[in-house]
């Protein structure tokens, strides 16, 4: 690590400085921010899926609620619309973020839905086009 420009020691050249918190972009920047998070989304009694650390979910009742992490971003899943809204305000007061609404895709996946008929679903045609495309497979029968 260099000293940033403008700064002087008194002492000489040979200081070495502490991190007092991560730097975006650094090693260890996602380890802490992941540790950050883990401790945060616990207050709010959120539980950490054992199978899949980056899942964790909440049960109230007949609602539950999933939350999915994926580095920095955040879906929020549950079975009642109404009971999504208090984790979203919490996170918001807690981390700087933006909802982006309804989720249509995610990590390249497309999210569909029919809530009519209590359907959901998922497809990866967009994705698998792209690779067809990308190896000029995509006039293949």
């Amino acid at each position: 690590m260099t000293q940033p420009e403008g700064f002087t020691s008194l002492a000489g050249c040979n200081e070495v400085s502490k991190l007092q918190r991560s730097i975006y972009g650094l090693k260890q920047a996602s380890r802490s921010w992941n540790i950050h998070f883990n401790k945060t989304i616990e207050k709010f009694e959120f539980v950490k899926c054992e199978e899949d650390p980056c899942v964790y979910k909440k049960v109230s009742g007949s609602a539950i609620i999933f939350l999915v992490l994926y580095v920095d971003d955040i879906l929020l899943i549950g079975n009642d619309i109404l009971t999504l809204q208090g984790p979203k305000i919490w996170l918001s007061e807690q981390f700087s973020m933006k909802d982006l609404g309804g989720a249509v895709y995610i990590l390249g996946i497309k999210i569909y839905r029919d809530r009519s008929k209590r359907l959901l679903g998922l497809s990866q045609s967009m994705y698998i086009d792209t690779i067809l495309k990308r190896y000029n497979m995509d006039n293949s029968k």
